[in-house]
């Protein structure tokens, strides 16, 4: 990894629906190259990991306010006296929610900002290379 990514490995947890938990691992990771996303891997099982992107911005405001249209919300809350923030997932297989710990999480986002400052993310783009992308996919 090149000094332009940040990742992590964090421990988390899926509330069930009789409002249980489940232990799960999630790999964090996030490039200069991609400024405003982080992706989080979950780890399920033997099967590969399951992806998704979120933007550093909801991650960084579901700390404080909840946050999020749609198919992802964020907001703080609490788990046995801990401070988290609740990931809800929605798609077209189902519905998850994710308690993570509040403390790794924002170490992490912290170092994302010291890679990529808040405001500066279009300093990292290749704007030419995005618009050709967009315009001519290969």
């Amino acid at each position: 990894m090149n000094s332009t990514t940040v990742s992590a490995e964090l421990g988390l947890r899926l509330v069930v629906p009789d409002r249980t938990t489940v232990p799960l691992l999630a790999g964090l990771s996030y490039t200069a190259d991609d400024p405003y996303a982080i992706r989080m891997a979950f780890h399920v099982g033997n099967d590969e990991p399951v992806e998704w992107i979120f933007a550093r911005e909801l991650l960084t405001v579901g700390i404080v306010r909840r946050v999020g249209d749609g198919d992802v919300q964020v907001w703080p809350a609490r788990a046995d006296g801990e401070r988290t923030l609740h990931i809800s997932l929605t798609s077209p297989f189902g519905q998850a929610l994710f308690e993570v710990p509040l403390a790794p999480l924002t170490e992490f986002l912290h170092r994302t900002y010291e890679k990529v400052p808040a405001g500066r993310e279009v300093d990292f783009m290749d704007l030419d290379a995005e618009l050709t992308n967009m315009l001519w996919p290969s």
